[in-house]
């Protein structure tokens, strides 16, 4: 399921405000200044910093 761009342009990092970039075939939200990855499920963004994967 993917996300609308109307979505996409109003979602920010819940951490630092920042633009996000999504991943499809990850489904996943990625904030690249923080170095975490929120994931998507269902076509639901879970925008909780606690939950939020580091990367790498």
């Amino acid at each position: 399921m993917t996300l609308s761009e109307n979505l996409l342009e109003k979602l920010v990092c819940p951490n630092c405000k920042g633009k996000l970039q999504y991943l499809a075939d990850k489904s996943q939200l990625r904030c690249d200044p923080c170095g975490l990855g929120y994931r998507v499920d269902n076509g639901v963004p879970v925008l909780l910093v606690d939950e939020a994967e580091k990367l790498k």
